[in-house]
C-alpha cells in the first residue's frame, strides 16, 4: 500500500525544521479518512518495527515536540503523529477553542480506526505491536478509543485525564457528549492494556485528582495492576500553566515514555 504524500498549500509542514537524523526517516502523508500524518520509520531491520501512534494537544500540530520522535527512532520504534481536527494541516481556528476539545477528541476517535487499518498495511510496520498515546486532548482521545476493544498493545498518556466530567469545566460544558465518552464511566469495555500516565500535581488545565480516580478504577480492573504506571512530578516544572510540556522534566518524560514502550514493544515482548 503507497501512501498517499500530500502537497497542501500554506498549512503543509516544513521538513528542513527536523533534526536532520529525523528529516531522513520522516515523510508527510495522509492516513484513514484524510487525517494529516508525519510519519517516521526506522531503517528495515529484521523484523517490522513497532510503532507509536501519536496525538498532540489542543493548539498544537503533529510536527511539535519533535525530540520525542527522535528519540523512539534511535530504540528502533516507529511513530506516527496525527493533526487533531482543526488543527495543523486541517487548520480552523474554532475548533482550536476550549469549547470544542470534546467535539474535536470524538471526531480524532472516529478517525483512528482508518488510520491504524492503512498502518497495519505499511511494509516495515509491526501492527501486532502499536501503541496508542497523547498529550491533553490527544491523551483523551487515547483513553476514549480504548474502552472499547482495540488492538494496542501499550498506551501512553500525558497532562489528560480519563475523568471528564471531574471538575468540569466550560470545556466540558456539554453532558450529553460527556456522558458518551469519559472513559470512568465505560470501563466495562477496557481490557487490561499497560499504561504510562504522566501529570503534573500542579497542573492548572486538567487536574491530577481527577486523574488518579480514573487511574485507581482502571487498577481495580485489572489482574495486574502493575501495568498501569503513573507518575505525577511533584515540583514546579516551568510548562505554561504547568500543563504540556513538563518544562524543566521534558526530558525525564520523554525518557520514561521511551523505556516504557521499548519494555512492551521491544523485541524481547
Amino acid at each position: 500500500m503507497a501512501c498517499r504524500v500530500n502537497a497542501y498549500h500554506a498549512g503543509m509542514p516544513d521538513r528542513d525544521t527536523l533534526h536532520s537524523e529525523l528529516r531522513e526517516a520522516t515523510r508527510f502523508t495522509r492516513l484513514g479518512d484524510d487525517v494529516p500524518a508525519m510519519l517516521v520509520l526506522p531503517e528495515p531491520g529484521d523484523r517490522p518495527a513497532p510503532l507509536l501512534v501519536w496525538m498532540h494537544g489542543r493548539t498544537a500540530e503533529k510536527t511539535l515536540d519533535s525530540g520525542r520522535f527522535l528519540r523512539l527512532l534511535r530504540r528502533g520504534i516507529g511513530s506516527c503523529s496525527l493533526d487533531l481536527p482543526g488543527h495543523g494541516e486541517r487548520l480552523d481556528e474554532r475548533l482550536q477553542e476550549p469549547a470544542a476539545v470534546l467535539p474535536v477528541v470524538e471526531q480524532m476517535v472516529q478517525e483512528l480506526d482508518g488510520v491504524v487499518a492503512e498502518l497495519g498495511e505499511l511494509e516495515g510496520v509491526d501492527s501486532s505491536r502499536l501503541a496508542l498515546g497523547g498529550i491533553s486532548a490527544g491523551g483523551m482521545a487515547t483513553l476514549v478509543r480504548c474502552c472499547r476493544e482495540h488492538p494496542f498493545a501499550a498506551l501512553s498518556v500525558e497532562a489528560t485525564t480519563g475523568n471528564l466530567a471531574y471538575r468540569a469545566s466550560s470545556i466540558h460544558a456539554d453532558p450529553e457528549r460527556v456522558a458518551r465518552l469519559d472513559p470512568i464511566r465505560h470501563l466495562e469495555g477496557w481490557r487490561p492494556t499497560p499504561l504510562l500516565a504522566l501529570h503534573n500535581l500542579l497542573d492548572e488545565w486538567i487536574d491530577v485528582d481527577g486523574q488518579r480516580f480514573f487511574i485507581e478504577a482502571l487498577r481495580e480492573r485489572c489482574p495486574d495492576p502493575g501495568i498501569v504506571e503513573f507518575h505525577v512530578y511533584q515540583k514546579p516544572t516551568g510548562a505554561p500553566y504547568e500543563h504540556s510540556g513538563f518544562g524543566q522534566f521534558s526530558a525525564d518524560a520523554k525518557n520514561r515514555q521511551v523505556e516504557f514502550l521499548a519494555g512492551h514493544l521491544g523485541p524481547d515482548r
